[in-house]
């Protein structure tokens, strides 16, 4: 039998009670909202309980709001597949943007810890007990964290090009 978004909504609520919220259907993906605090919990718990099976991890990211309050700067995303049932998931939680931390999932899904290196060196999100956290693309001694929405598109700096040839003239603003 496959499972059903309410069994999932359902057995998540009986666990894990307010933690788990804002459960709705976006076009063909089952999604919800947890509280970070419980985000190793609820992963966990998809992957084992022997009738969801959520046992691959399709993607771990993160997404800045620059313009939410500061406790909600942040959010993780994960996507989960359970292949018997052919059935997707997306869990968010949301980050403080000062502090942006949350418990890593590399000791549940051994996928995630390039993942999370990637959102930590493109984001500065630090994944607590992670194995080896550290840039993975960009260099070192980089200070910055490029996907962040205060990061500037371009370097102001450059000489190299005209923006004549890119249609970005000041007549045309």
């Amino acid at each position: 039998m496959a499972v059903e978004n309410t069994d999932i909504q359902e057995k998540l609520l009986a666990t894990f009670n307010s933690d788990v919220f804002n459960f709705q259907q976006e076009r063909d993906i089952f999604s919800l909202e947890i509280n970070p605090a419980v985000n190793t919990a609820v992963i966990l718990f998809l992957k084992n309980d022997p009738s969801l099976r959520f046992h691959f991890l399709t993607d771990l990211c993160a997404v800045h709001y620059p313009q939410n309050e500061i406790h909600r700067q942040f959010a993780i995303v994960y996507h989960l597949h359970n292949w018997y049932d052919n059935k997707r998931i997306k869990i968010k939680t949301f980050i403080h943007g000062q502090t942006p931390e949350i418990k890593t999932v590399s000791n549940i899904f051994l996928s995630s810890n390039w993942m999370e290196r990637e959102t930590y060196d493109f984001y500065g999100v630090n994944f607590i007990g992670h194995p080896q956290l550290k840039r993975i693309l960009n260099m070192d001694e980089m200070i910055s964290f490029p996907m962040r929405k205060e990061f500037p598109l371009e370097d102001g700096g450059r000489t190299d090009k005209d923006d004549r040839f890119f249609g970005r003239t000041i007549d045309n603003c």
